[in-house]
């Protein structure tokens, strides 16, 4: 089903969109100067963001993100559950993970949503 899925990665400071579809936030902390109608969410899911132990050792150093991607990914293989519904969301149309980060190329909400297009 590689390619198939339609999931994108979005600064959650970017105005909702209509066509963002059902937006997920992937994060432990709710972003800051952000408020609940402003972020449009359909769900927000902490479950899904990486531990803190991982999140401070990244520290969002882009030399890391290969090794911060092996790592998150083998987190996120104990919550198939979870993985499962969003391709399951995905297959009707489109999910946005919404992230805070302001690197817009390495952070966990790329990872996540690499991680759902290949199903």
């Amino acid at each position: 089903m590689t390619g198939n899925l339609d999931v994108r990665a979005k600064r959650v400071y970017e105005p909702a969109e209509r066509d963002d579809g059902h937006r997920v936030l992937a994060d432990h902390v709710w972003p800051r100067g952000v408020s609940r109608e402003r972020a449009g969410l359909d769900e927000w899911r902490r479950e899904l963001a990486p531990s803190d132990e991982l999140r401070r050792w990244f520290d969002h150093i882009p030399e890391r993100f290969g090794e911060f991607r092996s790592r998150y990914r083998a987190e996120l293989a104990s919550h198939a559950d979870e993985l499962a519904e969003l391709r399951g969301r995905a297959r009707h149309g489109r999910v946005t993970i919404v992230y805070a980060a302001r690197d817009e190329d390495h952070n966990n909400a790329v990872v996540l949503a690499e991680l759902l297009r290949e199903g």
